[in-house]
């Protein structure tokens, strides 16, 4: 069977991988001129199931009105004349409670958990390296009330399947010495040992090679203009090359996914949400870390990659502008060389901007469509890296009508219709 991809970034090449191993004639089409050069490229390094908490809850409410107003806001809300972006905020209001956090943790878990275990049978299988790190995720927290609150959802995740151990301030300091210099602020940490990190842009380009070898072409500098349809089917793909014709589609193009979809009368709520990456390379090994960590107070993450420090985080609304504000990318980086002090220049640091696709429940967007040949695999959120070759298993199987592996209820579209 011969099955387009739409997109070349982690989620689109590990969907074209497991296409692949089922046996298909395989083609991806992306307008950049290589894989994961959009938000693949620098995101923040970490395989975290750990990650799975929606962004709506009901202590995001309390958190957002906090930040409004603060151009260095973990979460900064760009006010303006959008349809997209209003609709999109009313949705993520509906499920700011307590009962839809539990619902939404569990599906957006469900998948990270079985992608981290199909990463790393397939890093057993084809042997990928990708500076990646196996010594599993600390969340380290300031503020007591924060602390508490963590430490119950770490015991909600646990239940699914997730593990997650609080540790107090020494602990942390023993596990990650390069805390030493912020122990005294620590209310304490949540530790996550199965969890991942590993630098996504590598990994992406090391599976295009296997891809290659498996007999999937890669279409680089062409853009995505339209999706024709005709009697109920997708009957081709519409580039500034020519129309691309398969007998099965499959769409993953993160952020971009609704314009496409649009004209077909699919409405998609998925929005952009503009992240920053900072990445340096380490001055001092001691005095960087070498566990990935996560600052809840700050939204950072920090993952060592080989000789390099990779810290991304905070979220920006500004549709989809990926204009890099470095004001924002140099608070990233200030913050992190006050805790971790000489571990890196500022001169040498480089920053990044990109968007990641986020849907008001933090779950993303995986299975059929109304069209029968037409498959979604995207608004990934942050967690694009986390849930790839899961996502990317899923559809394969599903476009080769076998069953998967995992459950799908509350993963597809129809859950916005």
């Amino acid at each position: 069977m011969r099955v387009l991809v739409l997109g070349a970034g982690v989620v689109g090449v590990a969907t074209a991988y497991y296409l692949a191993r089922h046996g298909h004639e395989v083609t991806v089409v992306d307008r950049q001129p290589g894989v994961a050069l959009e938000t693949s490229f620098a995101n923040g390094g970490q395989v975290s199931a750990s990650h799975a908490e929606p962004w709506a809850t009901p202590a995001t409410l309390r958190r957002v009105f906090k930040w409004l107003g603060r151009a260095d806001a973990p979460l900064l809300f760009r006010f303006r004349f959008d349809p997209q972006l209003w609709g999109w905020g009313l949705r993520f209001l509906a499920n700011c409670t307590a009962f839809r956090t539990r619902i939404n943790t569990e599906r957006a878990l469900r998948i990270a958990l079985h992608s981290r275990a199909c990463l790393k049978e397939l890093r057993r299988e084809i042997g990928l390296e990708y500076d990646h790190g196996t010594r599993g995720i600390l969340h380290f927290y300031r503020d007591p009330k924060e602390f508490g609150h963590a430490v119950e959802q770490a015991g909600v995740m646990t239940d699914l399947g997730c593990r997650r151990r609080p540790i107090d301030p020494a602990a942390c300091v023993d596990m990650e010495p390069a805390l030493a210099a912020v122990q005294g602020d620590l209310a304490g940490g949540i530790y996550s040992p199965d969890d991942e990190s590993g630098d996504a842009y590598l990994f992406t380009q090391s599976l295009e090679k296997h891809c290659r070898g498996m007999g999937v072409d890669f279409r680089f500098g062409t853009t995505i203009r339209a999706v024709r349809t005709d009697k109920g089917l997708v009957t081709g793909i519409e580039t500034d090359g020519g129309v691309m014709t398969a007998d099965r589609y499959v769409l993953a193009l993160g952020s971009y996914s609704p314009l496409l979809l649009r004209p077909l009368g699919i409405r998609l709520p998925i929005y952009p949400a503009k992240g920053y990456s900072v990445t340096f390379p380490v001055c001092d090994p001691a005095k960087a870390p070498t566990v990935s960590l996560t600052d809840d107070e700050h939204k950072l993450v920090f993952s060592r990659l080989g000789e390099r420090l990779r810290v991304a985080g905070t979220a920006e609304t500004a549709g989809y502008d990926t204009t890099l504000n470095e004001h924002r990318a140099r608070v990233i980086l200030k913050r992190t060389l006050e805790i971790f002090p000489g571990c890196g220049k500022e001169s040498d640091a480089e920053f990044w901007a990109g968007l990641r696709p986020k849907t008001p429940d933090s779950v993303p967007v995986i299975g059929p469509t109304p069209f029968p040949n037409l498959f979604l695999n995207t608004g990934h959120g942050t967690l694009g890296w986390t849930m790839s070759c899961g996502s990317g298993r899923v559809v394969a199987d599903l476009v080769s009508g076998s069953d998967p592996e995992i459950s799908l209820d509350g993963l597809g579209m129809d859950r916005f219709t």
